[in-house]
């Protein structure tokens, strides 16, 4: 029954549905923690300081950026399945974990191991998808993974919810539980599938997987296109980090709202609108790039394009419906440029290279993000949260302007003979 699902032409769609419950607990994990700090707290005091709490935030993004280039490596040289189950079941079973957790330092050491085991998964995943998928259809697969991010990222902000109803204890070992049981799942149904192989005659060695690594770091490294794309991947990630982590405490302050109502409403608004966002740029970049080779970059740059006035709004206004639209329109803008960073590499980077390429990318996206986060954390104490939103979007306007004016690709799809 497996080997004739395998076989099936749908099998590149069910690939994408296999791994979209796996993007969705991804980020579910380790969202839930942005909206339980209030529930944490009584049995936690440290996390009562919002320093504090930047500071447990910004561990899993350190490790998980330090760890993404290498996870990327591994992805382009070994069996990406195996990656993908082997990350997932210890995720999961950090998040189990976490509802065990008395102390602040527990808590701070398990999110830095959820940041090394989150790490491995999406360069694989993506690379995965991408293999299944060619350029007809890249775009709006890799939408519909993305959409499983953007929805655990939206029932993230329940963990609330559920804590002030059951316990916080309680909604991280029910969600750590159900990621690891969906890892033995994975084993049967996932299947590997590389568009490229590596010489199998010349003998393994350390030497030798060095030797190769080093190799395409400096194809990477060695094109000007990708640099940009490091560029670009960084800038947004600056707001859209600073939205994941620090949104629901600036709807609390600012909207006076309880963190139980307000964690649910900045992620909802926020990874809905995104929800449709991806599906949206995936479905207009995949038709625009078939006619214009920067079909995908000119979507990106107008998903990004959309983040401009959210950001302002998030500064200065105090008003429940600005803000709100605020969310909608950086979620719906966010998601048109996320959804396109893999499709956009795919021109520019070889299939043996894009697992360990978008791999560097998260890493300078992320520590982008660990920074912000960090920081976001400081200004909070000091009131001044809301002025770093407005600053953002200069950051954001440069990151358009660079990748319009730098990125000319040649091809919708580089393969290996397209390299120089």
């Amino acid at each position: 029954m497996i080997a004739k699902l395998n076989e099936k032409k749908s099998y590149p769609w069910i690939v994408v549905g296999l791994l979209w419950f796996v993007a969705l607990l991804n980020y579910l994990d380790r969202q839930m923690l942005s909206t339980m700090k209030s529930a944490m707290m009584d049995d936690i005091p440290e996390l009562a300081k919002a320093e504090n709490f930047g500071l447990l935030m910004a561990i899993f993004l350190w490790i998980y950026a330090l760890m993404s280039p290498v996870s990327g490596i591994i992805a382009d040289r070994f069996n990406r399945k195996r990656i993908i189950i082997a990350s997932l079941f210890i995720w999961s079973g950090v998040t189990m974990a976490m509802g065990y957790a008395t102390t602040f330092n527990q808590i701070y050491i398990l999110r830095g191991i959820m940041g090394f085991s989150e790490a491995f998964y999406i360069p694989a995943a993506l690379s995965l998808i991408a293999d299944y998928h060619q350029e007809k259809t890249r775009s709006f697969a890799i939408a519909i993974h993305t959409t499983g991010i953007y929805l655990g990222q939206a029932l993230g902000g329940f963990g609330a919810t559920v804590s002030k109803h059951f316990s916080w204890h309680f909604s991280f070992h029910s969600v750590g539980l159900l990621g690891v049981l969906y890892s033995l799942v994975l084993i049967f149904f996932l299947q590997e599938k590389k568009t490229y192989f590596f010489d199998t005659t010349k003998k393994s060695s350390i030497r030798y997987e060095f030797r190769q690594m080093f190799k395409g770091l400096g194809i990477l490294f060695g094109n000007i296109s990708f640099w940009v794309l490091l560029f670009y991947f960084a800038s947004p990630s600056l707001p859209g980090w600073a939205a994941k982590n620090w949104l629901p405490t600036l709807f609390t302050e600012t909207l006076h709202l309880d963190m139980s109502l307000a964690g649910p409403i900045a992620t909802v608004t926020i990874s809905m609108s995104s929800f449709f966002g991806v599906l949206i740029g995936g479905a207009i970049s995949d038709r625009w790039v078939m006619k214009h080779l920067k079909g995908r970059i000119y979507t990106s740059a107008i998903g990004l394009f959309l983040t401009i006035p959210a950001l302002f709004l998030f500064g200065y206004c105090c008003d429940t419906a600005a803000i709100v639209f605020g969310a909608i329109l950086f979620g719906l803008g966010f998601g048109i440029y996320d959804t396109n960073n893999m499709p956009i590499l795919c021109q520019f980077v070889a299939p043996r290279y894009r697992a360990t390429g978008y791999g560097i990318m998260n890493f300078v996206g992320i520590s982008a993000g660990a920074v912000i986060t960090e920081f976001l954390g400081k200004a909070a104490d000091n009131g001044g949260m809301r002025h770093v939103f407005v600053l953002l979007l200069f950051v954001v306007v440069s990151a358009i302007v660079l990748q319009l004016v730098s990125l000319h690709p040649k091809t919708i799809d580089m393969t290996e003979g397209d390299e120089v």
